[in-house]
């Protein structure tokens, strides 16, 4: 007769495959590993471009509370708010009991981001700094929210997207690139920013990448004397190059800037630019496409360099 010692055995070896299987792990952008006993159901998060991944993962539905400008896609105007990057509502956010919360690791602010750790709810870090990354976060999320299908499409899709930008323009000539973060003060972008790598994607190179910290502040002598054939800014929707925002309308007062004299003054949407999520890929085909057109505006022969 088998003993009750066996019968224990095999009940646990049955039901192992299953205690595994509801258990999720997924590695954030700050090296931690979050281990849920089950994919999250109630999900905030506390970012814009956090909540398009959520939804681009498949998660939509599981979103019970999320920040302002947090947009797109339009469903995501019904979800509650729960504060911004300045300000949580951490009483909102405890009330809505969420199982995960999706948190930006350099936009919400290191005190907000203490007293969420005191709730004691598991919190996933989100801060992409190469295009790359984007595809492994809705992998990720997808593993935490239990949607791999639906997360594991997404990240195909816009690795398409990018590899084929990549092809496109790996081979073009570079075009010397100023970002413009903001103008008063002025403020630019280094290398490692995600945003970089969009333009290196496109055949730019920033002219300040070698600045620290990942927003530096730069005067106009130094954009002067980095003489940049493009700059480049984001607003609010797409504005044409021969019509620049005001805040690109200033370099007009050197005419001899290189991106001045060719008319290479673009802005981009900024939700399609400065968003680390799938709509990046949109933002990258604008700018590869501005960029391409600061190139045919290069003159067919430059005139000669002079001593005078």
């Amino acid at each position: 007769m088998n003993s009750p010692h066996f019968f224990a055995i095999a009940l646990a070896t049955l039901l192992a495959p299953a205690i595994a299987q509801a258990t999720v792990s997924a590695r954030d952008d700050d090296g931690n590993t979050i281990t849920l006993a089950a994919p999250a159901q109630r999900v905030i998060t506390l970012a814009p471009h956090a909540t398009e991944l959520v939804f681009a993962a498949g998660g939509g539905a599981k979103l019970v509370g999320t920040v302002a400008y947090s947009d797109y896609p339009p469903a995501a105007q019904a979800i509650a708010r729960v504060g911004d990057n300045k300000a949580l509502d951490l009483e909102r956010i405890a009330a809505l009991k969420p199982d995960l919360i999706v948190v930006w690791r350099h936009g919400n602010a290191e005190r907000q981001t203490d007293a969420l750790k005191a709730l004691h709810i598991p919190l996933f870090f989100s801060e992409p700094t190469h295009l790359d990354d984007i595809a492994t976060s809705l992998d990720r999320l997808g593993t935490l929210l239990g949607t791999r299908p639906a997360a594991d499409a997404a990240a195909a899709s816009f690795s398409r997207d990018i590899a084929a930008l990549r092809t496109r323009y790996a081979s073009r000539p570079p075009v010397t690139v100023f970002f413009q973060v903001w103008d008063r003060p002025l403020m630019t972008l280094n290398g490692t920013h995600l945003i970089s790598d969009v333009i290196r994607l496109c055949g730019g190179r920033n002219v300040f990448a070698s600045l620290q910290p990942l927003v530096p502040t730069v005067s106009d002598e130094a954009v002067l004397a980095a003489n940049p054939e493009a700059i480049v800014t984001t607003g609010s929707g797409a504005t044409p190059s021969n019509a620049p925002l005001p805040s690109l309308a200033r370099w007009r007062a050197w005419p001899a800037l290189t991106a001045v004299a060719r008319g290479n003054l673009f802005s981009i949407d900024g939700d399609l630019l400065t968003r680390p999520a799938p709509r990046i890929a949109q933002g990258a085909a604008a700018l590869c496409a501005d960029l391409d057109a600061a190139r045919a505006r290069r003159p067919a022969h430059p005139a000669p360099l002079t001593n005078k």
